[in-house]
């Protein structure tokens, strides 16, 4: 595929997905939505770690409101189930492990397609907004599933309700995301995480994000049981016995993702 508001770069099991619309804060216009889901798609199965990030001072300020000319044409189910729902799951559901390298400004649906990712990093400058009770809406693009998960009811409706920026700052405090860095050093950090990542155990790393996720739906009993089945599978991986035996050796193991 020929991406036109993005750019997509594998090298050393390492994908970068930057989205290339700065002149629009890198906002969601249909176009863009197919081209994330296909790139996705195509990541997940030639690299061991995917990172989402943005050109210029904003991450994605989302949707693209001159995306349609007359609002009457606007039809916010239909968007939403056809183009959002896919790209979303895509990156909620990639087989390895995902980081949203948040440049800048991270607003709407921008902002939840980041916390989409399994990890998000910050620059210091960087800021969250549920900016949808702004235009008469509620949070979508998955912002009322990730929210309360990440920061709890009372942030997440305080969140909806005035649509109040969030630092990067903050949101590192409040556990929305995982780490804000400061701006000089924000490029060489994320890039240094995911060298980590795609260097990694990744089949460890598929099925922790996998036992995590499935903990909100099970009851002690049923998670134990998981973690019981999830760490036999990691037990008989190659990464496993690597790790092992660079432990007892004293060197640094040599993972290859299998």
């Amino acid at each position: 595929m020929e991406y036109k508001t993005l750019n997509l770069v594998i090298e050393e099991n390492l994908a970068i997905i930057k989205f290339t619309r700065p002149e629009v804060l890198n906002a969601l216009n249909s176009q863009m939505r197919a081209e994330i889901l296909h790139a996705v798609k195509h990541s997940e199965s030639r690299a061991r770690c995917l990172v989402i990030t943005g050109e210029g001072r904003a991450f994605c300020s989302g949707q693209d409101l001159g995306d349609r000319s007359n609002l009457s044409d606007i039809d916010l189910k239909k968007t939403l189930r056809d183009e959002y729902e896919p790209m979303l799951k895509a990156i909620y559901e990639c087989k390895i492990p995902t980081i949203a390298a948040v440049n800048g400004v991270a607003a709407g649906a921008g902002a939840n397609l980041a916390l989409c990712a399994d990890v998000v990093i910050a620059t210091e400058s960087a800021s969250f907004i549920q900016a949808f009770s702004k235009i008469g809406l509620i949070p979508d693009a998955g912002g009322s599933y990730f929210l309360p998960r990440k920061i709890g009811l009372a942030k997440s409706i305080g969140a909806a309700f005035f649509a109040e920026k969030i630092s990067a700052k903050e949101a590192s405090l409040i556990g929305l995301i995982w780490e804000c860095v400061n701006d000089e050093i924000f490029t060489a950090q994320w890039t240094d995480r995911a060298r980590y990542l795609a260097s990694g155990p990744t089949q460890a790393f598929i099925r922790a994000k996998k036992a995590i996720k499935e903990s909100f739906n099970n009851t002690l009993e049923e998670q134990l049981k998981l973690e019981a089945n999830l760490q036999g599978e990691c037990g008989k991986t190659y990464d496993f016995k690597e790790g092992v035996l660079a432990f007892l050796d004293k060197r640094t193991p040599n993972f290859e993702g299998r």
